[in-house]
């Protein structure tokens, strides 16, 4: 057991705390459902409904696509921007795809690199970009059950108070669903933005997202 918490206590760490959040926001949102219900003169539901309920679902999935929204940017981002200064930035000067050299791949992958990086054509192909490729596709799965379940969620309001349910894409175009999706992502975007800069001038000994304590704020794509 102290062999695996060494080896994945991060992964660990975060996947526990989402359980504990997840499970926080699902007792809270019954609570303010049925709070809200009660207000309506509409009947309660239990948590089991609640989990399987269409605004269960549409906040989940909203915060869901703008976390994949933020790391797919970031990985593409920082393959041609740089920032001098930030270990969030590769070195200035290193923007681009870099040689094969410098990404182990081909005849210039050792003993331990992934098999698929020893290979040439399609497969390295599809290799070298499959982060940002899986983050894309949970993004956009993410963001499409958002609009599906914001959908459903907006048309039982209606129903609520005697109005008409609405399309798939007319919810799509609605102010509802971008006021939803853009308070997610400007959250997001300030979150990276601000890593990006504060870690140039503020440092978090031992932390791999930070530079040494000691490091100059000018030296760029160092990490601690």
């Amino acid at each position: 057991m102290k062999t695996v918490w060494r080896d994945h206590g991060l992964a660990l760490f975060f996947g526990l705390i989402f359980l504990a959040a997840l499970a926080g926001q699902a007792l809270t949102g019954v609570a303010g459902y049925n709070n809200q219900q009660i207000t309506d003169g509409l009947q309660q539901i239990s948590l089991g409904q609640y989990l399987t309920s269409s605004s269960f679902a549409v906040d989940v999935a909203e915060n869901w696509q703008s976390e994949y929204l933020q790391f797919f940017l970031y990985i593409y981002a920082t393959v041609w921007l740089l920032q001098k200064g930030s270990p969030e930035s590769k070195p200035l000067g290193k923007q681009g795809q870099e040689s094969d050299q410098d990404q182990k791949v081909g005849e210039h992958a050792d003993e331990n690199s992934p098999q698929w990086a020893r290979s040439r054509g399609f497969r390295l192909a599809l290799y070298s970009r499959s982060l940002g490729i899986v983050m894309g596709v949970i993004f956009a799965f993410s963001w499409l059950a958002q609009s599906i379940a914001g959908r459903s969620a907006f048309n039982e309001q209606q129903l609520n108070q005697l109005q008409d349910p609405v399309s798939w894409a007319g919810y799509v175009w609605s102010s509802d669903f971008w006021n939803r999706t853009l308070q997610n992502w400007q959250s997001e975007f300030l979150a990276v933005g601000s890593m990006v800069v504060l870690s140039i001038y503020l440092r978090q000994r031992g932390s791999p997202e930070s530079k040494p304590v000691g490091t100059s704020h000018a030296a760029t794509g160092i990490e601690g």
